[in-house]
């Protein structure tokens, strides 16, 4: 009986780690920044069962990915830095359809409150207020 649990469990285990998301390689995205300008940022990551590691590379540099988790075909991480002494983190959540994820990204943290902006959390366009959305796609 004991054995049939162990190899039920571990049945389950292999399956959900088969059914999460692929992600390990590089990605690429346009994203909206400051002013209507678009940037390229590039997505390293690396998965491995339910954990995400890897780097964003944008216009601030290279920066190490946190917190990352796969569920399924969903990942999520965040990218935290310092600005003038307040911790900011940038959350991002995403959904994996074949070769490309779509984000959502959003700040919490920085002057201002959690909403990471001047007067009670809603920032201007383009300098991290609300929630963002782009596209993600696998590089060749």
């Amino acid at each position: 009986m004991r054995t049939l649990l162990t190899t039920g469990s571990l049945l389950s285990l292999l399956t959900m780690t088969a059914l999460a998301a692929d992600v390990t390689g590089k990605w690429v995205a346009e994203v909206a920044g400051r002013g209507g300008q678009t940037h390229e940022v590039t997505f390293n990551f690396k998965a491995d069962g339910a954990t995400l590691t890897g780097t964003i590379s944008g216009p601030r540099g290279e920066m190490k990915i946190a917190e990352g988790k796969i569920d399924g075909g969903q990942i999520s991480f965040a990218e935290v830095m310092d600005l003038n002494g307040n911790q900011v983190k940038i959350l991002y959540k995403g959904t994996v359809v074949g070769n490309q994820i779509t984000f959502t990204r959003s700040r919490e943290g920085g002057p201002g409150g959690p909403g990471g902006s001047q007067g009670g959390g809603q920032g201007r366009k383009g300098q991290g207020g609300g929630p963002q959305q782009f596209t993600a796609r696998r590089a060749s």
